[in-house]
């Protein structure tokens, strides 16, 4: 079947996908999601065992990410193979990879062989640590960033070790910087008829993810600490247990402050000189949430919940995920939308998280089964039926 554009936003763009595991996925996603014409390119199934780098078709994981896009099984190191790529790419406006630095370059899609076949081509790398640099051939995965990135000397409770984050959150934001540098490039194409050459790793894009914390290092040489469930420079904002469960408090500001202590009815707080603001609340925070601990535990979740929103104080209980997304907010913004998958039948994935309201995105189509649009797509670039079944003996597709 031709490309079904998922939204009519970026419908004029066709995206060549050649990448693997999740960062560039995650980038892909966000262009396929928004309309995109996006052909993934994989090796063909006798050359490469479903599975071997990253999750199976068959997961969850990769059928959320796979979505709005077609799939053409490729050999590369097949001479064969890189004169198919050569004439996709001299129709493409935009390359992913996610290769280890010299693999391109042995494959022979570096940028500058890219932009010999098509000057307004814009190629978009991601790797583990950079293109250039003593790390730049180490293989990348998102926990290692998150260590050498600092985000776990600073995740987890103070003096239990340094802590990974729940999520491979190195790898998305990767995948996310690396789409608005597509874009980014895409808008600059406009004044200047050229594309380019975009690159970013995990490494950075996880230390630019410290933001506040980097620059505290940066302009004023705080090392920041590990600290739990506290906000590391606003008190008190924590976790605190209730009667049933858990809640989140957060506290910005001296008038917050003074709307937390009425509505746990210790207005003598407020009048503490020693809580009177912020820094201070931070000497004594120790005690402070001892106290406040002491007092929420009086209570059920949903109590507090509803005490601390009517007095204005930001608060939100702590769910589990089946819990979140029974959550009537959740459910109200459609986060998760119908997917038909092959694996799972008619199942649900996460919708993108922002909207547009001339041009939705949309599930327009199913993850692909490997090499399934091989044809059509070779058919559009004028291959017979002869030559694409000259090309599958031969294993170049």
């Amino acid at each position: 079947m031709p490309h079904q554009p998922a939204s009519t936003a970026l419908s004029h763009i066709r995206v060549l996908d050649l990448t693997r595991v999740r960062s560039g996925p995650t980038a892909v996603r966000q262009l396929g999601d928004w309309g995109a014409d996006v052909i993934k390119i994989e090796q063909p199934a006798s050359l490469e065992a479903d599975g071997s780098l990253g999750a199976g078709r068959n997961t969850a994981d990769w059928q959320n990410l796979q979505r709005n896009r077609r799939s053409l099984t490729l050999n590369l190191k097949d001479e064969r193979g890189k004169e198919v790529f050569r004439k996709l790419v001299k129709t493409a406006d935009v390359v992913v990879e996610n290769f280890r630095p010299d693999v391109k370059d042995r494959l022979g899609i570096d940028y500058e062989s890219l932009k010999a076949l098509n000057p307004k081509v814009i190629l978009a790398s991601i790797s583990g640590f950079g293109q250039t640099g003593p790390y730049a051939k180490r293989p990348g995965f998102d926990q290692i960033a998150q260590g050498m990135g600092g985000l776990m000397s600073i995740t987890g409770e103070p003096e239990g070790g340094p802590m990974r984050v729940g999520i491979p959150i190195a790898d998305l934001t990767t995948g996310l910087f690396c789409a608005i540098g597509i874009l980014t490039a895409l808008l600059e194409r406009e004044k200047s008829g050229e594309g380019q050459w975009l690159h970013t790793s995990l490494l950075q894009s996880q230390i630019f993810m410290l933001d506040f914390q980097a620059a505290r290092y940066l302009m004023r040489g705080e090392v920041a600490p590990q600290v739990g469930n506290e906000h590391p420079t606003s008190v008190p904002t924590n976790r605190y247990l209730t009667k049933d469960g858990a809640i989140n408090i957060a506290v910005a500001g001296d008038e917050t402050w003074r709307r937390l202590c009425k509505a746990l009815g210790r207005d003598a707080w407020a009048e503490d000189e020693g809580y009177a603001n912020n820094a201070k609340r931070a000497e004594r925070r120790v005690k402070l949430n001892a106290d406040i601990a002491e007092v929420v535990a009086q209570k059920s979740t949903a109590e507090w919940v509803e005490e601390l929103t009517a007095a204005g104080v930001p608060c939100g209980p702590i769910y589990r995920i089946d819990e979140m997304f029974e959550d009537p907010q959740v459910q109200h913004l459609g986060i998760a939308q119908p997917l038909e998958t092959d694996p799972f039948g008619e199942s649900k994935a996460l919708a993108q998280p922002f909207e547009l309201t001339r041009t939705p995105s949309s599930f327009a189509a199913s993850p692909p089964t490997r090499g399934q649009h091989t044809d059509e797509l070779l058919e559009e670039l004028g291959f017979s039926d002869e030559e694409c079944e000259e090309l599958k003996e031969a294993s170049v597709i």
